[in-house]
């Protein structure tokens, strides 16, 4: 199955082609958030390499969240349009699970991060996405085996985590070239899914702060 994957859930931009779970081609931005303006340029190179390689795009994987609201969003309508125009499923893939396929790490508890605003992070629990603010490792984890923690809400708790058994990783982010295979596991699920009214994973409301602009409210 070819599938075209966007991850747009934090500052870092990223697409790819991927062939039966293998990434075959990615376009990746790590410089902060310009997704509106990256995004269009990497589809539009991605589906001229499909073409290019004589592939056909089969599916588009989307990661679905949590992470940044208008990171998502973009990725999103990017997603839902190309699946309209292409005639072809759409797949949302988990974000955390994403970020731990990323880290490459297979040893120890993992426990992936999403900034989620000042102590706050997006992490798994028990295979449970929470948001969580983080006072200390027993937010997390009570146990004394070792665990490993990255992503871009990770740096932020490095300071207050001390246990020997802690370790971060850092630079360790999601990246689109990782979400074929977890697409490809994920596509019997794809009928469930009406593009119409499908929405990211947000797992938080969103709530807009009042605008310092003048005039405005």
């Amino acid at each position: 199955m070819t599938i075209l994957c966007i991850e747009t859930s934090t500052s870092v931009c990223s697409a790819a082609i991927c062939k039966d779970g293998v990434p075959a081609e990615q376009c990746i931005c790590r410089e902060g958030s310009n997704h509106a303006r990256l995004l269009p340029r990497y589809i539009e190179y991605l589906l001229q390499y499909a073409k290019d390689h004589h592939l056909t795009i089969e599916a588009v994987a989307l990661s679905e969240g949590p992470g940044s609201y208008t990171g998502l969003r973009i990725g999103t309508s990017t997603a839902k349009g190309l699946c309209y125009g292409l005639n072809v499923p759409l797949i949302p893939v988990p974000t955390l699970e994403i970020l731990k396929l990323a880290s490459g790490i297979q040893e120890g508890i993992l426990i992936p991060m999403i900034d989620a605003r000042r102590m706050e992070v997006y992490t798994l629990i028990n295979e449970e996405t929470k948001a969580v603010v983080v006072e200390n490792e027993e937010s997390l984890y009570a146990g004394e085996e070792a665990v490993n923690y990255f992503g871009d809400g990770a740096a932020k708790c490095a300071k207050i985590f001390t246990k020997p058994n802690w370790h971060y990783i850092p630079d360790i982010v999601p990246e689109a070239q990782f979400m074929g295979a977890l697409a490809e596991s994920g596509k019997k699920k794809v009928e469930s899914v009406d593009l119409a009214y499908y929405e990211p994973f947000y797992l938080k409301e969103f709530v807009a702060a009042p605008s310092h602009v003048k005039g405005l409210k």
